[in-house]
C-alpha cells in the first residue's frame, strides 16, 4: 500500500523509517531563540508550492554547510515562521513583531548578531530581512543547537521556538517535504493544522470542540488549507479525485480503510515515509502512525 518514500533526511533517526514515527517520539500532547510564536492556519487557499523553488534552492546551500541537517528541517521552520519569506506579518519584511523578531526566519536581534553570516550573495554585513542571510544564519543557529544530530534534531527546533506544537509542526512538514519538495501549498496547510492538534482526544462525532473523530480531524485539516470537504469518510472517498496506484500517494493524500470502496470506516492523512495523522478510535488521541492497515481501500488528493 503506501510506500515509505526513501529520501535523505538528515537521517531522522533511530525512531522509524527516515523523519516516519518522529513525532511520536516526542510524546503526545518569540524565539529563533527568535520564533513567531508557531503557525496559524488559515482558511485562504494558497496557490503554488508550499516552497518556492528559489527558497528551496537557499535551505540546500544552507544545510550544506552544516552536514547531516536536512534542508527540509530549515524549508518546514521558513515556511512556519514566515511562509517562506511570502508572509506580510509584522517583522517579516521589516520591523519586528510583538515578540521583537525580524526577517523571514524570524531571528531575535541578539541572536542574530551572535549568529548572523553572509550567506553567498547576500547582504553585508548580515540582514536578518536578507532571505540568503537569514537562512544561512539559520542553518547556522541550527548546527550550534545540535540539529544535524538525530538525537538532538528535536531539542535544536524547541530552542528555535520553544513550543512542543511548533516543534511537531515542524517535523511534520519536514518529513512531507523529505518525500516530496513540490508539496502543495493547500497539502502544507492541512498538515500543518493536523500536526498542531496532535495528542488531542479522539471524540466519535467531534469536529474540534473537545475532540476530533477521524473524519472530523480531515474536515477541519482542510477547512484550514481553504478546501472544503465532506463531513463522514466515506463521503469524503467519493468526493475525490482518486489517488491511481499506490505509488503514488503524496504527502496530504487522503488514506481510506474500510471493507469495501462503498464501506469506508477510517480516513488518514498522509505525511510521507509511509506515516499518517489520524483519530483512530475512542481511548486514543490524534497521532502519527503507520498508514500500512490491511483493510487500505484507496486514496483521493483533495483540491
Amino acid at each position: 500500500m503506501v510506500k515509505a518514500v526513501v529520501g535523505v533526511v538528515a537521517g531522522c533517526i533511530v525512531f522509524a523509517v527516515l523523519f516516519g514515527g518522529c513525532v511520536a517520539a516526542l510524546g503526545e500532547g518569540g524565539d529563533a531563540q527568535g520564533g513567531s510564536g508557531g503557525p496559524a492556519g488559515s482558511s485562504i487557499r494558497e496557490d503554488g508550492p508550499a516552497v518556492p523553488s528559489g527558497w528551496e534552492l537557499l535551505d540546500q546551500g544552507a544545510a550544506a554547510t552544516c552536514p547531516g541537517l536536512a534542508w527540509s528541517v530549515l524549508a518546514a521552520i521558513g515556511r512556519v515562521e514566515s511562509d517562506s519569506g511570502r508572509s506580510s506579518a509584522p517583522g517579516v519584511a521589516n520591523g519586528a513583531n510583538s515578540a521583537g523578531a525580524e526577517g523571514p526566519m524570524q531571528f531575535e536581534p541578539a541572536t542574530f548578531a551572535r549568529y548572523g553570516v553572509v550567506g553567498p550573495g547576500g547582504a553585508d554585513p548580515p540582514s536578518p530581512y536578507d532571505p540568503v542571510d537569514a537562512i544561512y544564519s539559520a542553518a547556522k543557529l541550527l548546527c550550534a543547537d545540535g540539529a544535524a544530530r538525530p538525537s538532538t534534531l528535536f531539542s535544536a527546533i524547541d530552542d528555535y521556538n520553544h513550543s512542543l506544537s511548533y516543534v511537531e509542526t515542524v517535523v511534520v512538514l519536514a518529513q512531507a517535504l523529505s518525500s516530496n519538495p513540490s508539496m502543495p501549498a493547500d497539502a502544507a496547510g492541512a498538515l500543518a493544522f493536523a500536526a498542531q492538534q496532535l495528542g488531542t482526544p479522539y471524540l466519535w462525532g467531534g469536529t474540534g470542540r473537545g475532540g476530533y473523530d477521524c473524519s472530523g480531524l480531515v474536515q477541519a485539516a482542510y477547512r484550514a488549507a481553504g478546501i472544503g470537504l465532506p463531513r463522514v469518510a466515506q463521503d469524503q472517498f467519493d468526493a475525490g479525485p482518486q489517488v491511481r496506484g499506490d505509488g503514488d500517494v503524496e504527502p496530504g493524500d487522503l488514506l481510506f480503510y474500510g471493507t469495501s470502496t462503498g464501506s469506508v470506516e477510517h480516513v488518514g492523512i498522509y505525511v510521507g515515509a509511509g506515516e499518517m495523522i489520524d483519530a483512530p478510535h475512542t481511548g486514543t488521541v490524534v497521532r502519527e502512525e503507520p498508514g500500512d492497515w490491511n483493510d487500505f481501500v484507496g486514496a483521493t488528493r483533495p483540491g
